[in-house]
């Protein structure tokens, strides 16, 4: 080889060098370390702040709606009351952990929406329409949409979303991947966002403890076209106004979002009640930027904010103990743990729950890209990618796109045992109308059968499951042929309020008919619907108890025959 070549080909080398070697830099600037201890710490202080902040405001809770609560009102902080063991601000979230420590990281939404319909803990709200859902079929993610849940706005998730972020350091997309299978049990479009804010602001919580920057990275993490992020760009913008002063922020969040209709087009109560993600995301928001570092401030300034002021205090409590770790957290939000107190209907203690966390993150982090090393001095270090947070696609409640269709199949349905109300009332229903099968019925108003009511005997009463989704008696039966035959029903209404009957034959509506005190002169409704046009064949009979205004919604169906002639 020429002396020339040799001189070419030492240059490629040595560019080839300089490029591995910036590289490789650049692929160490890629990822963040941090310590399995430290993470530890972290953590454990993430979920003790939670637990000193529904314990503050839990005696708050909604009190005080569109207004500020004065600081006399505030109750004193007592060591015991960190010990929150029957908050659902709590142990909701531990349902999802549970399911992921039994399942795997890669479990379908659907085994998830089995796990959260089988919890026995009360629940409110988009919970509860979720869970009533789940309960009744409805799988997910539909059980979560604005067609079968009019809470899909509310403040759930966002009050879940703490474990999303504990469970991901510095792995966003995680927590936004969490919010997409766990959120939509529940909720859509803003009441998705509201979780993976905060999932988002936990997450970057363990290598970040400026507020200002905190919000911000939980703002990468949902659409910025969106409502809610809307919101608390308002109050980021507010408080650089405002610095000095929370209240004068809390007075235009209160102008804005809880005043103006345009920003509570999904509320599921228009009045002074507010429990919409936005709102109560903004009042997060307040106690992390205004409490500059200090949790009895934060806390506080939270839970004045108002509304929703356990579970606020809860987020913003969380995410300060977060950047703080369990060792810089003030003794007496520690020096009362029980550790053996067992959170409502879950698997954990406070120690198993720190356990189980770590045991998820070591998972997570290696299912990102990541890896587990050890140290000069032998102690093990998460290595963490560091990636952009990708934001799903935005979606406004009032604007929803297609439901999915999504029903639990015959297979699924037999894996939730915690019965449906329907389930329980079947064998009562069996009694009078023998064939016909109950669904989707909702507890209010404790549906049952009556031995008697309004002068007939053995009436049942139903009720709809919820505002959108209505219970429905429904049976397959045989029309005879050569003969005119009709549906007979005999059914009145609850005398402080009214619904709608819907009458459906392989899915097309034959009547739809308001059942109040107008239609029911007499007492009771008598209806006759002409089957002959079934005549020699089988139809699905479906009679819906359908809300009208959520008002004393149930029916008493007294009779339900055929009748040819």
């Amino acid at each position: 080889m020429r002396r020339t070549d040799w001189n070419r080909a030492a240059t490629v080398v040595c560019m080839l060098g300089v490029c591995l070697a910036m590289a490789a830099a650049a692929c160490a600037a890629e990822f963040r370390r941090l310590p399995v201890k430290e993470y530890c710490d972290r953590m454990a202080g993430g979920w003790i702040g939670q637990m000193a902040g529904v314990g503050w405001g839990g005696p708050t809770e909604f009190k005080w709606r569109g207004e500020i609560i004065p600081e006399d009102k505030i109750p004193q902080w007592r060591p015991e009351m960190i010990n929150q063991f029957h908050q659902d601000d709590i142990y909701v979230e531990m349902t999802f952990l549970r399911t992921l420590e039994l399942h795997g990281w890669d479990v379908s939404i659907r085994q998830a929406g089995i796990d959260f319909a089988n919890s026995g803990y009360p629940l409110w709200h988009a919970n509860r329409a979720g869970r009533d859902n789940l309960r009744n079929g409805i799988a997910p993610p539909d059980s979560g949409h604005p067609e079968f849940n009019r809470h899909a706005d509310d403040i759930d998730y966002q009050i879940e979303a703490d474990y999303a972020g504990l469970i991901a350091p510095g792995m966003p997309n995680v927590a936004i991947e969490l919010g997409e299978k766990f959120g939509r049990l529940m909720n859509y479009g803003d009441g998705v966002y509201g979780g993976q804010f905060v999932g988002g602001i936990y997450a970057e919580a363990f290598f970040e403890d400026d507020p200002v920057k905190l919000v911000e990275a939980g703002l990468k993490c949902i659409p910025a076209g969106g409502q809610y992020a809307e919101c608390i760009r308002d109050v980021l913008a507010w408080h650089r106004q405002h610095p000095d002063d929370w209240q004068k922020t809390w007075t235009l969040v209160e102008a804005k979002y809880q005043d103006n209709p345009d920003y509570r087009r999904f509320s599921c109560d228009k009045g002074d009640f507010n429990i919409d993600a936005k709102i109560n995301g903004a009042y997060i928001v307040i106690g992390l930027l205004y409490g500059e570092g200090d949790m009895d401030k934060t806390i506080i300034i939270s839970t004045r904010c108002g509304q929703d002021s356990d579970c606020n205090p809860a987020n913003s409590g969380g995410i300060l103990g977060t950047t703080l770790g369990r060792s810089k957290l003030p003794k007496k939000f520690t020096s009362a743990i029980d550790p053996d107190g067992v959170f409502s209907h879950t698997a954990y203690t406070f120690p198993a729950l720190v356990e189980v966390s770590e045991k998820l993150v070591r998972q997570a982090v290696v299912r990102a890209g990541g890896k587990i090393e050890k140290d000069a001095h032998g102690e093990e270090v998460l290595v963490i990618p560091v990636l952009a947070p990708k934001p799903g696609k935005l979606e406004q409640c009032w604007e929803p796109g297609p439901a999915a269709g999504s029903k639990f199949t015959e297979e699924e349905m037999k894996q939730i045992t915690v019965g449906s109300v329907a389930k329980q009332l079947q064998g009562q229903v069996d009694k009078v109308f023998p064939g016909w099968k109950l669904s989707q019925c909702g507890p209010d108003m404790d549906p049952r059968l009556f031995a008697e009511f309004g002068g007939r005997k053995n009436v049942f009463m139903s009720h709809p499951l919820n505002h959108e989704v209505g219970c429905t008696l429904g049976k397959k039966v045989e029309v005879p042929a050569g003969k005119q035959t009709a549906l007979r029903l005999v059914v009145t209404h609850d005398p402080r309020g009214d619904w709608l009957l819907v009458i459906k034959a392989d899915g097309k509506k034959l009547l739809e008919k308001p059942i109040g005190p107008e239609t029911a002169e007499n007492g009771w409704v008598e209806l006759s619907v002409d089957l002959t046009d079934w005549a020699g064949k089988s139809v699905q009979l479906e009679l819906v108890n359908q809300a009208s205004d959520w008002h004393y919604e149930a029916g008493y169906w007294a009779e339900i025959s055929l009748q040819s002639q």
